[in-house]
């Protein structure tokens, strides 16, 4: 494997195979990260909506609100604004990039070397790979091998065997199958996870105060980053189901299902979990069977297996995903089985860090959510500064030009991504120095990342925007 070939537009032999794809469910999809090509690109705006609902109707999006209550100290309806403003926030940034992704048929993390370069794309191409594609898929792999253990009395390590394997081979498949399996799963979740809600509600005491009687603004803001960083984890891979579509979609359509059904999947699941806090102390240390606990038992059955099914939902975008950034690195691999091989490779890995994820699934859990956010926020102040500055649609030689830089997306990513880091990070490990000062503020590393690259990028890249757009024009 060699880094930084720059020979990566479709051959006519690749073209064939993406055309003869187009149809096709059960087949490996052809490629990698090359554009689309017009013949084969099918589909319609509206069925986003199901593609982003279903990964997110999963036991980690209803933890997210567990965490809010339970360890951020906050009350149901505290809890519920600073999950809503969280989401709405991640949903924005998921609207703008999704409707990116009709134009030129390509990932995401290839329209992502228009801001840091070529070479530069590396480096957020490796964080998306390691966070989203390994990160990611572990944590969901650990909450649907909880929920399988607990369903058919499996020791948690043989659940996380068959959860791996099952996630994996949808993402090696590729796009359609992902695409077909989220379609189907969703309105069934959906209609699973609503019952368990209505239950859930019934048994809650949404008016308890907060733990401390009052109001804490540090829990709130800890919330919103971590709502934030479990919708926004998401916006790297946006292009990546949109550029099968028509170039010819509306871009508000295609933004817009794609972000709604990714704010109410989100703030839905999240808002229960909230709920389930109230009805009284967990019952067991396994946070899936604690959850169930508070269901009639032919319902905690089914939404067991519902958030199995939601794990396998989530994690074949993931790993999907994940591959997808890794082979946008440079790596040259054979054309028709590059991103299929890449995901079985980050299926093991993945698989590696949730057996060791297992023993303490809520702590890596919470620590992980705030991990994420604090890279995309510098990612996404970085991708939308360079937005800003073009006037004009790029071109297709400029996102596959090896020799196109970037130096001043790259040099704002990291200064921003250090700085809120240090003084704004809010971890059991590390605590920043402004947040060690004003205790009050949470975990806002996310927001400060987004402003300071956002800034950062229009200073340092402005002349170097300026210039590719003449030279590609």
């Amino acid at each position: 494997m060699i880094i930084g070939a720059p020979t990566e537009h479709p051959d006519p032999d690749a073209t064939a195979l993406h055309v003869g794809y187009r149809d096709k469910v059960l087949a490996v999809e052809p490629g990698g990260n090359e554009p689309i090509p017009l013949a084969a690109r099918h589909g319609r705006p509206r069925g986003l909506f199901w593609t982003w609902t279903a990964p997110n109707l999963e036991f980690a999006t209803i933890f997210v609100g567990i965490i809010s209550v339970l360890y951020f100290g906050l009350s149901f309806w505290q809890a519920v604004a600073a999950m809503a403003l969280g989401n709405l926030l991640g949903a924005i940034a998921h609207f703008l990039l999704s409707a990116e992704g009709p134009l030129h048929g390509v990932p995401q993390m290839v329209l992502g070397r228009l801001a840091f370069g070529y070479r530069g794309n590396i480096l957020p191409a490796t964080f998306m790979a390691v966070m989203c594609g390994v990160g990611w898929f572990a944590t969901n792999s650990v909450s649907g091998a909880f929920a399988l253990s607990t369903l058919f009395g499996l020791t948690p390590l043989t659940a996380l065997v068959v959860i791996v394997v099952l996630q994996t081979a949808f993402a090696f498949f590729g796009h359609n199958l992902v695409q077909r399996f989220e379609r189907l799963a969703a309105p069934v979740l959906a209609i699973v996870f609503v019952i368990g809600a209505v239950i859930i509600f019934s048994k809650s005491d949404v008016a308890a105060p907060a733990a401390d009687g009052g109001f804490s603004l540090g829990g709130f803001l800890l919330t919103v980053g971590a709502a934030f960083g479990y919708t926004a984890g998401w916006t790297p891979y946006a292009a990546d189901y949109t550029r099968y579509l028509p170039p010819t979609v509306s871009k508000v359509q295609t933004g817009l299902f794609a972000s709604a059904g990714l704010f109410a999947s989100c703030t839905f699941l999240m808002v229960v979990g909230a709920a389930s806090v109230t009805i009284g102390d967990p019952v067991s240390e396994n946070p899936t069977e604690a959850f169930t606990a508070n269901l009639p038992s032919a319902i905690a059955d089914l939404t067991l297996l519902a958030i199995a099914v939601g794990a396998v939902a989530a994690n074949a975008i993931n790993v999907y995903s994940g591959a997808m950034a890794f082979v946008t690195m440079g790596f040259t691999l054979p054309v028709g089985l590059q991103r299929a091989l890449v995901t079985v490779f980050f299926g093991v890995v993945g698989f590696a860090v949730a057996w060791w994820a297992l023993a303490d699934a809520a702590a890596s859990y919470e620590a992980f959510l705030l991990l994420v956010a604090y890279w995309i926020g510098p990612w996404l102040g970085v991708v939308f500064a360079d937005r800003l500055l073009r006037r004009d649609p790029p071109p297709l030689t400029l996102l596959y030009d090896a020799g196109y830089r970037n130096r001043g997306g790259v040099a704002a990513f990291v200064i921003a991504l250090a700085g809120s880091l240090l003084l704004f990070c809010n971890q059991e490990k590390f605590v920043g120095f402004v947040v060690r000062a004003v205790p009050e503020l949470g975990d806002i590393g996310a927001f400060v990342g987004f402003v300071v690259a956002f800034v950062g990028y229009l200073i340092l890249a402005r002349d170097r925007v300026a210039r590719s757009q003449q030279m590609y024009r």
